[in-house]
């Protein structure tokens, strides 16, 4: 850069040292200063308008933030716009470096004693390095969202609120060497409040038998008396309708996710509520995600073994207060079997899902963001679109501040051998219904009265309503899961 060259012969030596340190921290303080005061003024008044620019879209984009947040975070989290984040991040980065660069020659480290000269060469690279980095790291990190929303998050069709709820269909995946194909090992609708995000997590156990579908759909077609056939066992229960769908791919053309469309199908036929999505994560690459944002911390009723099944126990998580889990340990308490019914793991499932929504705090995100965003790339599939993912943050930030409400369909409520569907229905709209009553008490309603809303979906023709049964010979085993629902009972987030 061009620079006017003052007169340094008269200043002494400790004078024109303190001044060239003086013109590497106001590199630092505001860049393109040092250009004005020593060098070339139309530099620095480009570097100042630069400056200047971004600090205004900076302080525009925490305004809207603050009018608009779902709206914001659906602008910074499009893939088009961090690609220009991370190309304006590295820019910023080579510009400031070339200030710093230009402030030390202002500096006239030649005309410095060898000590002097020594310490602003130190200071400038030193700067260099620090401000450079932090700005190179952060490209690094956008570019990994980006990637992270484009490996995720697909380009779908949004899906509208219904009656003012979003109901989210959460699926662990259970698949390996002794499985044939995926089934999802758990199965919980998160119905969500659009307003206020307030959440109700709605269990379904996987052993639910002779599930239907809506009316009209390629499944409700094959299986018109519900997801049973002769002799099938564990072929025909809730979690084997993915698997079923995905060997049977000529009844869903063009569909490139048959498996979680009839699943979705099934629990909308089950539980009366219109599936707005669906997250689909891999258990196995779940620990991964738990050792990214560090663990959770849970309060444990009872302890859980490590192992079981086919495989030896290998030891226990030990029930107590604020028992911190790493990925491995929450995993197990997610998923074992042994020593417990399938409904108390529901339970446990449900607490894992709390810990995670209440304990992850955005400056856990932010500093582990690379470690999360890699581990979901490998567990997580959804069909929430990218243009969402603000929407659903935003709802997120507000579910952290409210408690998490939930029904379980298991006995001795729910036979799961034969199971009253209506009756389902029914627990499920009481319970959102007694949600959203605390939202309405504290907004003027007097939220003890609710209106329970009755569902709209078409009952079956296999469903009837009736009183919970004694198990039927042949039909599959239940075990009683009294206090499933007093999830404190078991653990607690």
């Amino acid at each position: 850069m061009p620079q006017e060259k003052p007169d340094l012969r008269n200043l002494g030596e400790p004078v024109r040292f303190k001044r060239a340190l003086t013109l590497v921290l106001m590199t630092l303080v505001l860049p393109g200063s040092a250009q004005i005061v020593a060098g070339s003024k139309r530099a620095g008044r480009w570097a100042w308008r630069i400056v200047a620019g971004l600090i205004a879209i900076v302080v525009f984009l925490v305004l809207l933030g603050l009018v608009w947040r779902s709206g914001t975070i659906n602008l910074m989290a499009r893939p088009g716009t961090l690609r220009i984040v991370q190309v304006l991040l590295i820019l910023l980065a080579i510009g400031w470096a070339a200030l710093f660069v230009d402030a030390y020659r202002l500096g006239q480290p030649l005309t410095l004693e060898r000590n002097h000269r020594l310490i602003t060469s130190i200071l400038d690279g030193v700067l260099v390095f620090a401000v450079v980095g932090a700005l190179i790291y952060g490209s690094v990190i956008v570019n990994t969202q980006r990637d992270f929303v484009a490996s995720v998050f697909g380009s779908g069709q949004k899906s509208k609120a219904e009656k003012g709820r979003y109901n989210v269909l959460l699926m662990g995946g259970d698949s390996g060497a002794d499985r044939i194909g995926t089934r999802p090992d758990s199965m919980t609708v998160a119905s969500i409040d659009a307003d206020t995000g307030r959440t109700v997590l709605i269990g379904l156990p996987r052993n639910l038998a002779k599930v239907p579908f809506p009316a009209g759909t390629a499944m409700a077609k094959q299986f018109p008396d519900g997801f049973t056939w002769k002799n099938c066992g564990a072929e025909c229960l809730l979690n084997a309708v993915y698997t079923y769908a995905a060997d049977h791919k000529n009844l869903f053309p063009g569909d490139p996710n048959p498996g979680e469309t009839a699943t979705t199908q099934a629990i909308e036929a089950v539980t009366g509520l219109k599936i707005n999505y669906f997250v689909l994560i891999d258990l196995a690459g779940f620990r991964d995600l738990l050792n990214a944002v560090g663990g959770i911390t849970l309060d444990i009723g009872k302890r859980v073994p490590i192992g079981g099944g086919s495989s030896p126990i290998k030891g226990y998580i030990e029930a107590g207060k604020n028992q911190h889990l790493d990925g491995y340990h929450a995993l197990w308490f997610a998923r074992s079997r042994a020593e417990s019914s399938d409904y108390e793991r529901m339970a446990r499932q449900k607490c894992v899902m709390s810990a995670m929504l209440n304990q992850l705090s955005p400056s856990t995100v932010l500093t582990k963001f690379q470690g999360i965003a890699s581990a979901s790339k490998q567990v997580v599939k959804t069909s929430i679109p990218a243009s969402e993912l603000g929407t659903f943050t935003d709802l997120a930030l507000d579910a952290k501040k409210l408690p998490v409400s939930s029904f379980s369909a298991v006995p001795p409520l729910i036979h799961t051998g034969d199971p009253d569907f209506a009756l389902i229905r029914t627990k499920v709209a009481e319970t959102i219904a007694k949600s959203e009553a605390l939202d309405k008490a504290g907004s003027g309603g007097d939220g003890k009265t609710p209106n329970t809303p009755r569902s709209t979906t078409s009952k079956p023709t296999t469903s009837t309503t009736k009183k919970p049964s004694t198990p039927k010979p042949g039909s599959s085993t239940t075990t009683p899961a009294t206090g499933v629902d007093d999830v404190a009972s078991i653990c607690k987030a």
